[in-house]
């Protein structure tokens, strides 16, 4: 999937004095996205945008060596004449001998000439370094301007890990101008080194460039042009972030002293054998305390008490992708974790003042929300048609902004048809879930509409389940609604020359809670990596009943 960036120049901060300009250059092939204003807090914007550039950059894949080189010398090894080689070993030592003297004395007498060298050399190593680091860059960072925030939005190189930083108007002071909308932005390491500069004493100017919409003179522009050829992966990540986020999540706050002592834990340890889980004991009432294995090394967080209802343990892998936290635990007044379950994605939102930082973590680290983290399926699935939903996005469009209830009741139309309608709009990346304020937001990911013809089936699974439902193999056999309003469905669905009976249950909003099926994947992955294609299909199926009245 191939996506082209234009951008008036390069991002920049410039300084003098006691005033910084900080000036992100926005794409010009986009509808005009713009922002003017004077930071108000800089010290918690620099560790905040500091902290989404960790996240940029982060990547924990397993990188085996390169053997290559060796295999080929092991390979001229097998052919070499041993007893020549000693004779001729022996000749060349007395000769190297002989230079090795001749050179130290060179050394001794001409060590200054060459510290100009060795300094050239460093410097050009740490160019190429940096050079070469951009390149990792797949996807620039998104923008988007709200009427109460703006927000940043970024992912790893792994594609485990999603940042997300949203400044509310607050933080800035003297606001001139903005316009609404999604825009990509010029963020290269420099620009990062520069954030570095940001100080409490110096007035910074925040500017997303509106001049980078102006048309100029041939010959007076200076445009950057940039082509990049994105793997569906990194896309459909994004889209599974928001599904993730509006799932059901079990919360409780953290202290920034917690999140201290279980980064300086991680530090000290570096673990040799599994389990490498992190494992969270929540008692109502009682401390969180928070499990480090395999050393079963216990944190009891002595200033969180867990505030929920239930009992419960979870456990989550993945956990050194936390330290990304570390440059914000000074600045945060507290964090909320949101988890889904064990294995199962989770969030840690840092509330620094009028910011809020949100890190969310696939399953596992190798577990990128793209491959393995099919949560769109378990999303709202009901059937709206293109006309409400466009009628639903519209409205949403109005205020940038809005609770779904909200929504619905705004513009008289049943909640869960709202729900899926917003669902679609996630998973097409035009709107995006808001974890901390627990609302939807306009949020264009793209110019020009996604391919949803490669990205609308993420796996062979919802393509199954669309089958199943074309060749009438599908039968709902009991659906029962409980005084809480979760539905209970089971069914059976044929599969080649075997049967299988497929249980689920959903919550008000059509989001899958729970579910069971006889099919060996199922056995095997439980609803680690999404519903199978079975449970889909009884899903899909009911839901095609519901509208013709079956």
């Amino acid at each position: 999937m191939q996506f082209n960036y234009s951008y008036n120049g390069n991002s920049r901060i410039s300084g003098e004095g006691n005033q910084t300009q900080m000036s992100f250059s926005p794409d010009t092939t986009r509808e005009p996205t713009f922002f003017r204003g004077e930071l108000r807090q800089n010290i918690n914007f620099r560790e905040a945008i500091s902290a989404l550039h960790d996240v940029v950059v982060s990547d924990l894949r397993f990188k085996p060596k390169d053997k290559t080189a060796y295999k080929e010398w092991a390979a001229q090894r097998d052919d070499i004449d041993w007893q020549l080689v000693a004779a001729q070993k022996q000749e060349v030592a007395e000769k190297i001998r002989g230079i090795q003297a001749e050179l130290q004395e060179l050394y001794k007498r001409r060590s200054d000439r060459w510290q100009p060298f060795y300094k050239a050399q460093r410097q050009y190593f740490d160019h190429l370094y940096k050079r070469d680091y951009n390149t990792w860059f797949v996807l620039d960072p998104v923008i988007t301007v709200h009427p109460d925030e703006i927000f940043f939005e970024c992912f790893s190189q792994d594609e485990s890990s999603y940042g997300r930083l949203s400044a509310s108007y607050e933080v800035f002071q003297n606001v001139n101008e903005f316009e609404c909308g999604t825009t990509n932005i010029d963020y290269s390491t420099a620009l990062y080194d520069e954030f570095q500069k940001i100080r409490s004493y110096k007035n910074t100017q925040f500017l997303v460039d509106p001049s980078g919409f102006e048309v100029k003179t041939t010959g007076e522009s200076d445009f950057k042009e940039v082509k990049i050829d994105l793997p569906d992966s990194w896309v459909r990540g994004f889209l599974q972030v928001s599904s993730a986020m509006s799932l059901p999540t079990i919360q409780f706050d953290l202290h920034p002293s917690d999140i201290y002592n279980l980064c300086f834990a991680l530090r000290r340890r570096k673990e040799k054998m599994g389990p490498r889980s992190l494992r969270y004991i929540l008692k109502p009432g009682e401390p969180v305390r928070m499990i480090l294995e395999p050393w079963n090394q216990e944190i009891v967080c002595a200033r969180s008490p867990y505030t929920g209802n239930t009992a419960t343990e979870v456990r989550v892998w993945g956990r050194r992708r936390i330290l990304i936290l570390e440059r914000l635990i000074p600045v945060a007044r507290k964090f909320t974790v949101h988890l889904l379950g064990t294995g199962l994605p989770s969030f840690y939102v840092a509330h620094l003042d009028d910011m809020t930082f949100t890190l969310g973590l696939s399953g596992w680290t190798a577990n990128d929300w793209s491959r393995a983290g099919n949560f769109d399926l378990m999303a709202p699935r009901a059937e709206v048609d293109d006309l409400t939903k466009q009628r639903v996005f519209k409205a949403l469009k109005e205020n940038w902004r809005e609770k779904p209830e909200d929504l619905a009741k705004r513009i008289g139309l049943d909640r869960s048809v709202v729900w899926a309608a917003l669902s679609a709009y996630t998973q097409a990346g035009r709107a995006i879930y808001d974890l901390n304020k627990q609302v939807y937001r306009v949020r264009e990911l793209s110019r020009e509409p996604l391919p949803m013809s490669a990205l609308r089936f993420a796996n062979d699974r919802e393509a199954s389940a669309s089958r199943f439902l074309s060749a009438n193999a599908v039968r709902v056999n009991s659906s029962l609604c409980d005084d809480e309003g979760v539905l209970h469905l089971q069914g059976t669905v044929n599969h080649g020359d075997k049967t299988y009976t497929p249980t689920l249950q959903c919550d008000r909003d059509e989001r899958i809670i729970q579910a069971e099926c006889t099919c060996n994947w199922h056995q095997q992955n439980k609803l680690f990596k999404g519903p199978c294609e079975h449970i889909l299909a009884l899903r899909m199926q009911h839901s095609r009943s519901a509208l013709v009245g079956v």
